[in-house]
């Protein structure tokens, strides 16, 4: 079965009042969106669907757990889906945009594809930081990504400074040998009986 069709509702022969749809959330339906960050899942979707004279209301839940990159260690984590939320799907001639509430549809039109809503729902359940269970995270990748104290990171400042002043030291230093050197070299020069004045 096709993807565009796996998550649609077939709703002309249906009878006014209440049906039940169920469907099962894998990989596929998050490889379809390039930019997902969802990796995989396994979730179910219950829809409870209300047919009326002008308008179908969908009721639909959600849930399962998905395979994010984990906030703290970048590894991979689970993360669970529990989702309610209610779809219109209503009937115009004219073109109207989906706006994440209500699908329009063309009086012709026999079926609803909830692949979107149901993608954009996974989306929008999961929490701000998706990160393991406390203990859980890799703890080598903890130790890369370890964030430091204050008073570690002024203990780097201040060693990086002096390793820098040290360095500019050693710059004049070596310089103020130079400078010496040569100096000392034209005072030989011009002692020296042996030489011109026009000889350096």
């Amino acid at each position: 079965m096709e993807e565009t069709q796996r998550y649609c509702i077939a709703f002309k022969g249906l009878k006014n009042g209440r049906h039940e749809f169920r469907f099962a959330v894998d990989r596929t339906l998050f490889e379809e969106f390039e930019s997902s960050e969802i990796k995989d899942g396994a979730c179910e979707v219950v829809v409870d669907l209300d047919r009326g004279e002008s308008q179908l209301t969908l009721e639909v839940s959600i849930t399962g757990d998905v395979v994010v990159a984990c906030d703290r260690c970048l590894e991979d984590c689970r993360i669970p889906i529990d989702f309610e939320g209610e779809l219109l799907v209503k009937f115009s001639d004219e073109e109207h945009e989906y706006d994440g509430e209500v699908i329009w549809l063309l009086p012709g039109e026999d079926r609803v594809d909830l692949k979107q809503y149901i993608y954009e729902s996974i989306v929008l359940s999961l929490p701000y930081q998706r990160v393991h269970p406390e203990g859980e995270c890799n703890p080598d990748m903890l130790e890369r990504f370890r964030i430091v104290s204050q008073g570690e990171f002024a203990d780097i400042e201040r060693r990086a400074a002096q390793e820098h002043n040290e360095g500019e030291w050693a710059k004049l230093a070596a310089l103020r040998d130079r400078m010496e050197a040569e100096a000392a070299a034209e005072t030989t020069d011009s002692r020296d009986p042996k030489r011109g004045p026009s000889e350096k």
